[in-house]
């Protein structure tokens, strides 16, 4: 059985799936001989022309550059370099729109040409066959040489992937797509510096077998290669048949060598390299004469162009240039430019898309020429995109995955392997752009592709990251710890203890000693404490003391008038909703609270000639004045108390009969009890405000110094505070005799005693009320300073509610001789004390609108 070397030198040839035969049109173009293009005012060179990565730029704007200066670099196999395709200045470095089907910008270098198109250095391999391939690979790979074919796949790493792997080397001359004709008049007006190429390409490869394909459609481009192979080159020219698209990469090898490049592979898998007729030529240009790729051959054809043919354009030309130099005239309907072939290009999305390696064809069709497709129809499933399919693939099944983006599918029914030949969508009457769906399905896999492999890349960045930081903590840790165990060996070598643990020992001692021990307190802070449960102490046992309240007697103080001043709002409220409930003759209770007033005042001067023992201090020379003025604010305060107990009692006397309330329902009398108190409550509120602003007689005044009676009014006040609260405490205990109760039933004289003490303060109240607003003759005051009795006054009211608050506190505990209640029946009693106290606040109410009248009169 002949291998497949003998059988191709034999002449056999293979076929593959599908294909198709549209119209060539390559006469519109292949007729003239290639022709220089010439310089444009701007070149715009994008810094990716190939398959790969982007190089370095190694330039700056406003540079003057050299014609084949290369103007980026990279160390990667895949990365290819671009130059200077004429001497000039750079002027931008910027986004631009480049010739992809996405029509996106990208970052270009942008030259003003001198027209001067000065060379630089060259660095050329005459003798190449003395060369190590590996030295001519990198020089290929410097020279920015990728794949001219349409791909622009890196040359150089081809190259590399094919050294030692492939036995078969084929030149891709078959140029199978309609209106191209670059690689055709290539061959035919350079020939034999292709047939050099192709020389180079053997001596790096070192293949057994070299195949130039080409189709039969180019007779003159086959006698012009067949002129200038040598029989020792061991060069094969092999004619195909004509076949749309027999020049793709998978599709010439199966036709020939019979092999089968498998799914998502390349042709070297199967030991065969292929190379592109123009990137042989390239490759001859940069090995023999030291000129980088800065140039290549475009097609200009279609017949909107009034010149057509192939020109020599630097790359980076603008198409603009090209069609306004070689008579581009456009179709007023349906004006288009389209970059590569009627089956395999695309529309560009304006004319100044620049000129790059892989762009092989400018087509300008007219409408009629190249009929644009109106809109897309719905399948018919004919499977006439499947039966062309080069690829052998199923475009019905791969468009519907597209669509729908399930690209899971797109994978599995194997979209990778298209070579968007367009034949499907040549064939489909549907009119479906089949491949337009591919590409964009391609594009979303590849993002997705390289989406995962930076994600994993990142993950194993952090997972070395991570074990990089675990290996350091670990080195440190037994660093410390080898450390710390020399330094004990060395301690102990030495008899000396361990620094490091002493110190942790001392500090531990320390924690535990603060921990155990009390806080020493100072010999100040333990007076001030002795000093207060002394006074604690005292207060108990009803000791007096001389000295001035403390803070904690001004924070009861505060307390006291912030309860009294919630109470006093409690009883507001509660008054204002009983107001309704008296409506008795206001002529008759005015008449009681006048003369309950009268007999209150003359219970006041009566017993302030009884005045206690302080009084009689207050008038002794020997006296200190200071201590006089003390001891008749005293004096004043329970005059004061006694006055309105006195004017109480007269006021029960002025009263209705209490015998009269026998027959009063017990419920009732304490509904009206309560009625009766928040009215008294409010009545000392308003007596109280009143009083402030109205001087009251003060006898006991006339020798007293205004500013001395305000020093001792403050020392009484504070002093009768405490007083209070010690004879409360005494109270408790402690019961005062009553020598006129002797005879008295405790229970009954209890009841009669808070009878008495409720219509003495309701009275005392009333009468403090009509007093502030009706002057009286005050007989003792007639020699004394006006002023002077105001203060005294004002000092003497303070002090005298002050004393009344006090005795109160203390009445509620201790039994007061009641003299007219010792045959009283404790119920008829509280029945009476109830109808009294409602009584005492009409009249007080009464008395207070009428007074009111008065002053508004």
């Amino acid at each position: 059985m002949l291998s497949i070397i003998e059988q191709i030198k034999q002449g056999k040839l293979w076929d593959f799936h599908g294909g198709i035969h549209p119209a060539e049109n390559k006469d519109l173009s292949n007729k003239s001989p290639i022709v220089n293009a010439g310089i444009p005012q701007e070149l715009v060179l994008p810094l990716k022309q190939h398959i790969g990565s982007k190089g370095d730029i190694i330039v700056a704007v406003g540079d003057k550059v050299q014609k084949g200066q290369p103007l980026t670099q990279g160390d990667i196999a895949m990365c290819v370099p671009v130059h200077a395709p004429t001497s000039g200045t750079i002027t931008a470095i910027e986004q631009r729109t480049t010739a992809h089907p996405s029509g996106l910008s990208d970052l270009c270098i942008v030259i003003a040409p001198d027209q001067q198109d000065t060379w630089c250095d060259k660095t050329t391999y005459a003798d190449y066959e003395d060369r190590d391939p590996a030295e001519l690979i990198d020089a290929i790979r410097l020279n920015g040489i990728a794949g001219l074919g349409g791909a622009g796949f890196p040359t150089a790493r081809k190259l590399q992937g094919g050294l030692g792997n492939v036995d078969i080397l084929i030149i891709n001359a078959a140029e199978c797509e309609p209106y191209i004709t670059a690689d055709d008049r290539l061959m035919r007006d350079y020939a034999e510096e292709v047939i050099e190429g192709v020389r180079i390409l053997r001596h790096i490869i070192s293949p057994k077998l070299t195949i130039i394909g080409i189709e039969d459609n180019k007779p003159e481009a086959i006698k012009a290669l067949e002129q200038h192979v040598k029989e020792d080159d061991n060069i094969l020219i092999r004619v195909v048949p004509t076949k749309y698209p027999s020049g793709s990469s998978k599709q010439l090898v199966k036709i020939l060598t019979g092999r089968e490049v498998p799914s998502q592979s390349r042709s070297t898998s199967v030991g065969v390299i292929m190379q592109n007729v123009g990137t042989a030529f390239a490759i001859k240009r940069a090995i023999i004469d030291g000129e980088p790729l800065i140039e290549r051959v475009v097609t200009l054809t279609g017949e909107a162009f009034k010149e057509r043919g192939n020109v020599f354009a630097m790359l980076g030309t603008p198409i603009a240039y090209l069609l306004d130099k070689f008579g581009y005239k456009a179709d007023k309907k349906h004006p288009r430019v389209i970059i590569g072939g009627s089956l395999m290009g695309f529309t560009l999305p304006h004319s100044n898309v620049p000129i790059t390696k892989m762009t092989n064809c400018i087509l300008a069709p007219k409408r009629k020429e190249l009929p644009l497709h109106t809109y897309e129809m719905a399948c018919i499933r004919c499977s006439a995109c499947a039966d062309v399919c080069p690829s052998s693939l199923l475009p019905q099944q791969l468009q519907w995955y597209a669509k729908d983006q399930n690209y899971e599918k797109c994978e599995e029914y194997n979209l990778q392997d298209c070579i968007e030949c367009g034949a499907c969508a040549y064939v489909c009457p549907s009119e479906i752009p089949l491949v337009q769906y591919y590409r964009q399905a391609k594009a979303e896999i590849w993002a997705r592709s390289q989406d995962e492999i930076n994600a994993e890349r990142a993950r194993q960045r952090f997972e070395a990251k991570q074990a990089r930081m675990d290996r350091d903590k670990a080195e440190r840790e037994n660093r410390f710890k080898k450390a710390a165990e020399t330094r004990r060996e060395e301690m102990a070598k030495t008899g000396g203890d361990d620094a490091v643990a002493a110190a942790i020992a001392r500090v531990k001692a320390k924690q535990a000693a603060a921990q155990s021990e009390k806080p020493e307190v100072k010999p100040a802070v333990a007076a001030a404490i002795a000093a207060a449960k002394a006074k604690q102490a005292a207060s108990a046992q009803g000791a007096t003391s001389e000295t001035l309240p403390d803070n904690s007697e001004m924070a009861k103080l505060r307390e006291e008038r912030k309860r009294q001043a919630r109470e006093r709002k409690a009883e507001k409220e509660a008054v204002e909703s009983t107001a309704s409930a008296s409506s008795n003759d206001s002529k008759k209770d005015a008449v009681a609270a006048a003369i309950a007033r009268a007999k209150a005042k003359k219970a006041q001067q009566a017993s302030e000639q009884k005045a206690p023992v302080a009084d009689s201090i207050v008038e002794n020379a020997e006296v200190d004045p200071k201590k006089a003025a003390i001891a008749a604010a005293v004096a004043r305060a329970k005059a004061k108390k006694e006055a309105q107990q006195a004017q109480q009692a007269q006021s029960e006397s002025t009263s209705e009969p209490v015998a009269e309330t026998e027959a009063v329902d017990p419920k009732k009398a304490a509904i009206a009890a309560a009625v009766a108190r928040a009215k008294a409550k409010k009545a000392a509120q308003q007596a109280e405000a009143q009083s402030a602003a109205t001087p009251e007689p003060a006898a006991e005044t006339e020798a007293v110094d205004p500013k001395k009676a305000a020093v001792a009014a403050a020392v009484a006040r504070a002093k009768a505070r405490k007083a209070a609260q010690q004879a409360e405490a005494q109270s408790e205990t402690t019961s005062e005799p009553a020598a006129e109760t002797e005879a008295v039933d405790p229970k009954k004289a209890a009841v009669a005693a808070a009878v008495a003490r409720a219509k003495a303060r309701k009275a005392a109240q009333q009468a403090e009320a009509q007093s502030e607003t009706t002057p009286e003759p005050v007989a003792e005051t007639d020699d004394v300073d006006p002023k002077k009795a105001a203060v005294a006054a004002a000092v003497a009211r303070a002090k005298a509610r002050k004393a009344a608050q006090q005795a109160q506190a203390q009445s509620e505990t201790t039994p007061e001789p009641v003299a007219e209640t010792e045959a009283v029946d404790p119920k008829k009693a509280a029945v009476a004390a109830a109808v009294a106290r409602a009584k005492a606040r009409k009249a007080a109410q009464q008395a207070a609108k009428e007074q009111q009248n008065i002053e508004e009169d």
